[in-house]
């Protein structure tokens, strides 16, 4: 049986794909630079509730793939993953302070997929299945 989470007002299995990359792609993750991030990244991960199924740290990205709960919106993770690593490790490791010199550690942006038991094409049959049709996007069941 599926295994989902729970909180005091949801019961839920939500799980995002994460990657980002340093900024300029800079090949900057290796050795203690790494394992640093590391432990970074899951110690945030713990404090938010959020749980790191697997994960893996590149020489220039960041690759994980989480469970979290709901009341956290992807771009929040993002945000206090990315800017809490960066401060602490620039501050733990001053070559990277001089490589990075505007305090950015991060490239902009990230990506993110939802991840999922159920696909697109089943929720649309479905959908397609709950009664008659008058809109062939959005039906009212009878």
């Amino acid at each position: 049986m599926k295994e989902y989470r729970k909180n005091s007002h949801a019961v839920y299995d939500i799980k995002y794909h994460v990657i980002w990359t340093t900024k300029y792609r800079y090949k900057v993750l290796k050795g203690e630079i790494a394992k640093r991030a590391r432990d970074l990244i899951i110690q945030g991960c713990e404090a938010r509730n959020i749980v790191i199924i697997k994960g893996s740290v590149g020489k220039d990205h960041i690759h994980i793939l989480i469970s979290c709960p709901p009341t956290i919106a992807p771009a929040k993770i993002m945000q206090y993953l990315k800017g809490r690593s960066s401060r602490m490790l620039q501050d733990d490791f001053p070559e990277l302070k001089k490589r990075y010199w505007g305090q950015h550690l991060w490239s902009r942006g990230y990506f993110c997929a939802t991840v999922g038991s159920v696909t697109e094409e089943m929720i649309k049959q479905y959908i397609e299945n709950q009664g008659r049709q008058e809109n062939n996007d959005f039906k009212i069941e009878e």
